[in-house]
């Protein structure tokens, strides 16, 4: 869509919580600081607040990643629990083995004793639980519990609390006094102001691979007070503009196409939460507002898929995604197969459910990474992205669809999440026709993937194999290692899509740019001369590397 007209890499104005994009207002390094500061302090809470669409999960994302090498991070996304529920959630998410039906005192008991095998080892345990303000009362009063254990120097668990205002209410309750003052840091995370806003688009437009402005300075006016300065409603807002700029084929984004972008979000008035205010009554504006994101995060799935998957890669309309299988290439037939309703299966295939086959993301990465025949230890390795690098692997992260899953042809991890808010994940490994097979724990299992998809809103990661001029943990551009390696496969590549001997001797000739973007073209992705994620996976599957794939042909005669 309007990458490739802007010059964009990527899409820039992603609500993904993907830290790279993490414009650091002088609020959003205050919050950071907090938390690097708590946690190399004595233990105890850390209490993060802001409202809706303010960056906290993109914060803690990048703290996360720059965490302290002697710490230990567990993540809760799903808070939505009992004490029991919560206890378990977290001897997963640390990998502490305790028996299905154990009660509170055992899950503590084995909890106390993993730290203490950690602070002896020089480890720092921290626990971190997102939209915290949905944590009862007494599950708080629980955690609260959980610090009891310390040395005479330091408690042994450090506990990271993110969520909306609503959270320092709850906290200010008078049962949970002993919790509030055991809570050595806290910051609420306000909006960005006008003057930062010129920064915050600038940084994340050259982030995504673009220098210079693309916001007429009325239009930058215009959002600010559309959005109210919160990110994520400055990133709905932009990215809708942008895609309106160029349905009219301009090239810069006018007032106009900010206040119908606005509309389109969420209406013609000011659609962000204005100053907080920490009152017991509902917030039916910041209701209004979870509801328009959700629902254009929605609709926004399937324009990135088209960015980047091309509008020549699968020319069937996905009426019926269980019918898909295969992948698809640009010069030949598509190989989709239609089953006829009398080749059903005469057996039926499970249902997935949510509640006893969803994973934590620790488990779902540990099976991801078993399908490649990699043993990951979210202890040893709590940054699993980094440990694949290490490994000759990178993640990369979408939104998408059936299709898109069918395209990468690579298996997946998809994040999932219930009618009523909990999240986790589930591991595909392989999938023929509406057949997916599934890595758990105790092994694998066969599920219908038509069942799979209400839980599932289209965000999802693979690995992929990385070239072999790609070193590990080194900046340096291995330039001529990269043109031998794409000049390799271009060689093969040429032989098998070039149209005749002249052709093929005209490919060979180019360029390793030229030669990138012959392919890229011919395969429908984004046409900018880098050999990224998206080009090296379809160059490893079109050559049959030896990787693990996803997608099952069905038998012969089958359609």
């Amino acid at each position: 869509m309007y990458y490739d007209f802007f010059g964009f890499r990527e899409p820039p104005f992603s609500i993904a919580p993907d830290p790279r994009y993490l414009y650091l207002s002088e609020r959003h390094k205050e919050a950071l600081a907090h938390l690097m500061y708590g946690v190399q302090g004595q233990g105890g809470f850390i209490v993060i607040t802001g409202e809706v669409g303010t960056g906290k999960t993109t914060v803690s994302r990048c703290f996360i990643e720059n965490a302290p090498a002697h710490a230990d991070i567990a993540l809760i996304l799903n808070p939505r629990l009992s004490a029991r529920e919560l206890l378990s959630s977290i001897c997963d998410e640390l990998e502490i083995a305790h028996p299905a039906g154990a009660t509170i005192k055992q899950m503590v008991d084995l909890i106390n004793k993993d730290l203490l095998k950690a602070h002896a080892a020089g480890r720092h345990k921290v626990l971190m639980i997102d939209e915290a303000q949905n944590l009862s009362a007494d599950v708080l009063e629980q955690l609260r519990l959980l610090t009891n254990l310390e040395t005479a120097e330091k408690k042994l668990l450090q506990i990271v609390l993110l969520g909306q205002p609503e959270l320092q209410q709850i906290l200010s309750l008078p049962k949970l006094r002993q919790l509030n003052q055991r809570v050595t840091a806290r910051y609420h995370l306000d909006a960005i102001n006008r003057d930062e806003l010129p920064a915050y688009l600038s940084y994340r437009l050259g982030v995504a691979g673009m220098r210079g402005d693309v916001f007429a300075p009325a239009a930058v006016r215009k959002l600010y007070r559309l959005s109210n300065g919160i990110p994520r409603l400055i990133n709905l807002i932009s990215d809708r503009a942008l895609l309106g700029a160029y349905a009219e084929g301009e090239h810069e984004v006018s007032p106009a196409h900010i206040r119908q972008a606005a509309k389109e979000v969420g209406g013609s008035k000011n659609i962000g939460p204005g100053p907080t205010r920490m009152t017991g009554k509902p917030d039916l504006p910041g209701i209004l507002l979870v509801a328009a994101s959700l629902l254009l995060a929605i609709v926004s799935t399937y324009w990135v898929y088209k960015q980047w998957s091309g509008p020549d890669v699968i020319s069937e309309v996905d009426a019926a995604p269980a019918q898909l299988v295969g992948t698809v290439q640009r010069e030949d037939p598509p190989e989709i197969q239609l089953a006829p309703k009398d080749e059903i299966e005469p057996y039926p295939i499970p249902v997935f459910r949510f509640s006893d086959q969803a994973v934590s993301l620790s488990e779902a990465f540990r099976g991801l990474f078993g399908i490649w025949g990699l043993a990951y230890n979210a202890q040893e390795s709590p940054i699993a992205c980094e440990f694949a690098r290490s490994s000759g692997l990178d993640c990369l992260e979408r939104q998408g669809s059936r299709r898109s899953l069918a395209y990468l042809d690579r298996p997946a991890m998809l994040m999932l999440q219930d009618d009523s808010g909990n999240r986790g994940y589930v591991v595909l490994r392989h999938i023929q026709g509406d057949v997916a097979e599934i890595v758990m724990h105790e092994g694998s299992a066969e599920v219908s993937f038509a069942s799979i998809e209400p839980f599932w809103f289209g965000e999802y990661r693979v690995l992929w194999q990385l070239p072999d001029y790609v070193t590990f943990r080194t900046d340096a551009r291995d330039v001529a290692g990269e043109e031998m390696w794409i000049g390799v496969r271009m060689m093969e590549l040429a032989e098998t899509y070039g149209e005749s001997p002249a052709d093929v001797a005209r490919i060979k000739r180019m360029t390793a740019q030229q030669q990138v973007r012959w392919y890229q073209s011919l395969k429908g992705l984004t046409v900018d001369g880098i050999a990224g994620a998206m080009t090296v996976i379809q160059i490893n599957s079109d050559l049959n590397a030896d990787v693990p794939r996803l997608m099952i042909k069905e038998p012969e005669g089958k359609g």
